[in-house]
């Protein structure tokens, strides 16, 4: 089974703020998420690596990867 991990956790796992990732779920989920119920928000381990991975930079002039 995964890990799972909760938007605070996400959040902490990746060093940016659950508001960082609440935005981004309103904003068309770059990273994908999990929704149990009706409130219940939660991040497969795998998705946040993956995510971290495709943040990769080897020049602050390169653009976004979109």
């Amino acid at each position: 089974m995964q890990t799972l991990l909760n938007t605070k956790q996400a959040a902490n796992y990746l060093g940016v703020s659950a508001a960082f990732l609440e935005r981004d779920r309103w904003a068309g989920a770059r990273i994908p998420f999990i929704r149990l119920g009706t409130r219940s928000i939660r991040y497969r381990l795998d998705d946040l690596d993956n995510f971290i991975q495709q943040q990769l930079r080897f020049s602050t002039s390169q653009e976004d990867a979109a």
